[in-house]
Parts: C-alpha cells; sequence; structure tokens
C-alpha cells in the first residue's frame, strides 16, 4: 500500500503493536502494579513504606520476566521482523527467561534496597555524609541504566545470570555516552507519561521505553561485531601474508638444493 492511506496504515499498525506489548506486560506484571496504585491512597509515611515492600517482593516474579518478555517482541522489530506474533513471542519469551529474569530481579532488588536505605541514611547527615548520599544516587541511577541492558541481553543472546549481569554492568561504564543517552529517553518518556499524558502509561509507556533502550543496545553489538569481524579479517590477511612468505622461503630453499 502506498501513498497517504498506505502510511496511515502503517501508523496505525505500529501504535497496536506498542499498545498491544505494553498491555500484555501491564496484565503480566499485575500484582506489582496493583500495589503502585495503592501509594496513591496511601495516607502516611509508613503505609508508604509497607506497599514498597510488597511492590519489592513481587518485581522479580512478575515485573522482571514480563520486561524480558516485552524487551523479546521489540528485539524482533528492530532486527526486521515487524511481523512476529505478538502473543506468542511475549509468552515465549517470558516462558524460556522467567528464571533468569527471577534471579537478577532478586539481585536487582536487593542491591537496590541497600542502596536506596543508605541513600536515606546519608542525605540525612551533613558535609562527607551529604557527599555519600550522592554517590549512591549515582550508582543507582548506574544500577538502573544496567537493568535496561541486562533485558536486552537476556531477550537477545544466550549467557548464564551471571554473566548477563556482568556484562550488563560492563557495557553500562563502557559506553557512558549510550548510558546516557538511554537514561534521558527513558527520563522523558516517564515524564510525558506520569506528568503530560497519563493515559500512554498502561498503553505505550513500558513498550516505548523498551523499544528505545534495545535500540540503543543492538548498536552497541553491531559496533562489536563489526570490530570483532575486521579483527578476525586482519589476523586472516596476516596468517595468509606469512602463507606465502613460507611457500616462498621454501620454494627458494627447493630451488638452491637442486642447483647443487
Amino acid at each position: 500500500m502506498n501513498g497517504f492511506m498506505g502510511g496511515l496504515y502503517r501508523i496505525t499498525e505500529w501504535i497496536m503493536r506498542f499498545s498491544v506489548t505494553n498491555v500484555l506486560w501491564v496484565l503480566c506484571s499485575a500484582p506489582f502494579f496493583f500495589f503502585g496504585l495503592s501509594l496513591l491512597t496511601a495516607e502516611n509515611t509508613e503505609q508508604i513504606r509497607s506497599v514498597l515492600y510488597l511492590m519489592a517482593a513481587v518485581a522479580p516474579f512478575t515485573l522482571f520476566p514480563a520486561t524480558t518478555a516485552m524487551f523479546t517482541v521489540v528485539r524482533k522489530w528492530i532486527m526486521g521482523q515487524e511481523d512476529a506474533p505478538l502473543l506468542r513471542t511475549f509468552f515465549k519469551g517470558f516462558k524460556d527467561n522467567y528464571v533468569q529474569s527471577l534471579l537478577g530481579g532478586l539481585l536487582y532488588t536487593v542491591i537496590y534496597a541497600v542502596m536506596i536505605m543508605n541513600f536515606q541514611f546519608y542525605s540525612a547527615q551533613a558535609n562527607l555524609s551529604g557527599i555519600l548520599a550522592i554517590m549512591f544516587l549515582v550508582f543507582m541511577v548506574v544500577l538502573g541504566i544496567s537493568a535496561f541492558h541486562f533485558f536486552s541481553l537476556t531477550a537477545h543472546m544466550y549467557m548464564s545470570t551471571l554473566q548477563l549481569l556482568k556484562n550488563s554492568v560492563l557495557i553500562t561504564i563502557g559506553r557512558p555516552l549510550t548510558s546516557i543517552m538511554i537514561a534521558l529517553s527513558a527520563g522523558v518518556i516517564l515524564y510525558i507519561s506520569f506528568y503530560q499524558f497519563p493515559f500512554l502509561i498502561p498503553f505505550f509507556m513500558g513498550s516505548l521505553i523498551a523499544y528505545m533502550a534495545f535500540w540503543h543496545f543492538y548498536r552497541v553489538y553491531q559496533k562489536a561485531l563489526d570490530i570483532q569481524k575486521q579483527k578476525e579479517e586482519a589476523e586472516a590477511a596476516a596468517d595468509e601474508e606469512d602463507m606465502d612468505m613460507l611457500e616462498r622461503a621454501e620454494a627458494d630453499l627447493t630451488e638452491e638444493s637442486s642447483k647443487k
């Protein structure tokens, strides 16, 4: 389909893809978002703290596997498989990566809980403790960005859970510009969703962030593959040159021996 109607059809098709994927993500993370909605009715700090504890408890079992499944879907789109079946791809990614997502979610939740407690403690102090609070805040941002890479790696590659976690942190630190772009893009989407257009939260917020995060990750992955390919080609060329030199040397020796 070409022309205006063709363009309109493609736009509506992409809207459907993003919205269906986001709705699946929300439904599979329903306990986490249910407790999140309870924050709106919390009347004091103690109730807010209790709700946050419940959200942290259910996140590894619901939010993390569902987010990995959502990354599995957007991975297909970015790799050129836009017509991949949404439901089948989502639930296959949910099932195949559930254990690794659960283990990674448990570790991320524990580390985040420790960092938040340290941040709250040091932010209430003065002088040097205030600087430590800022450091813990920076660590939380870095950890949050590494979670995006964790989801991308889990959806894209076969590794052990420890390798996924280690590589997520290495990519975050080793590619600071990419990490900054992911943080800024996610921040803009979150701000627009919560403060400008709340209807984006159940229909587009998660899938848009996932698409953006995996797109940045895939660029890094492709560049790494190109560098590896160039290195292998250079090594192959060097090996071929060494073989040519060896063959010429053997030919010279053979010629000399025949003269004698």
